[in-house]
């Protein structure tokens, strides 16, 4: 099973001091881990003038040799994908992708400080590992599901309350406040993008999958970040052809109705497998 969990490092520059900083600091949150996966140095080349400066950076022989002596007194295995193949990185890819196209439209021209920035895309990196994956267990009661947030720390994300500033005007705010309406704008941005995707991927599947006692998630395009509102189908409700529309739902605030269109079955669901 592969979480797609996402870790998000900034760096000051693109020296070997400044990668090996960054990974240290991976190590120092995470753990140490026994293999890392990369893009292969020509994945870069032809790319964007930063991604060039990496690509010269990685093929550096005095750069390879300090991350290897490094990688080595922790027993880490470093391996890169076959060169000219950003496929082979398809799993990590997405989340990355979806986080630089969000992440380039939120900030814009605005000059960020070390800090703002690292805040911001920290912030990022919680709100996509707090996506539910599956049901925690098969309790009709339990309304509480997995996420990668489950194997990074062992419960579910939490964050800061905050009130809301997507509808103030920049200028009344100040830099703290602006930096917290950035990462509102990043949810609100890619969670328009994530459950269009779930919901679409359900088409593929039969309506008898739509079942009583699944967890499944109750789309609401203006929840704040970091909550996902979930809920137990307890009853179906088919109309003449047969074809369940409409769902009785369980939810923390008690019973509702909701149109299939409403809701998302979870990524990982062991029913949707055929």
């Amino acid at each position: 099973m592969s979480t797609r969990a996402l870790h998000i490092e900034v760096v000051s520059d693109l020296t070997t001091e400044g990668f090996l900083a960054a990974l240290k600091r991976f190590v120092g949150r995470r753990g140490l881990v026994s293999k890392i996966y990369s893009d292969n140095a020509t994945n870069f080349v032809g790319s964007q003038t930063e991604l060039e400066k990496l690509a010269t950076l990685f093929s550096e022989e005095q750069h390879t040799k300090r991350v290897d002596e490094f990688c080595r007194t922790k027993g880490i295995e470093w391996s890169f994908i076959p060169p000219r193949s950003p496929h082979f990185g398809g799993i990590w890819e997405a989340g990355v992708k979806s986080v630089k196209f969000h992440l380039k439209r939120i900030v814009g021209s605005r000059s960020l400080t070390f800090e703002e920035l690292t805040t911001t895309v920290v912030q990022i990196e919680a709100q996509l590992n707090s996506r539910p994956l599956t049901q925690c267990s098969d309790d009709p009661n339990d309304l509480t599901a997995i996420s990668p947030a489950h194997f990074l720390i062992g419960r579910e994300m939490q964050c800061i309350p905050e009130p809301s500033y997507l509808n103030l005007r920049e200028s009344a705010l100040s830099r703290w406040q602006l930096v917290q309406a950035m990462q509102q704008q990043f949810w609100k941005r890619w969670t328009s993008e994530y459950l269009p995707e779930l919901q679409n991927r359900q088409k593929w599947f039969k309506v008898t999958q739509i079942r009583i006692g699944a967890l499944v998630l109750i789309v609401d395009p203006n929840a704040p970040p970091m909550q996902w509102q979930l809920a137990r189908i307890i009853a179906l409700h088919p109309g003449r052809d047969n074809v369940i529309r409409v769902v009785t739902l369980k939810t923390p605030k008690g019973e509702c109705k909701r149109a299939v269109t409403e809701i998302c079955l979870l990524p990982l669901d062991k029913d949707l497998v055929e």
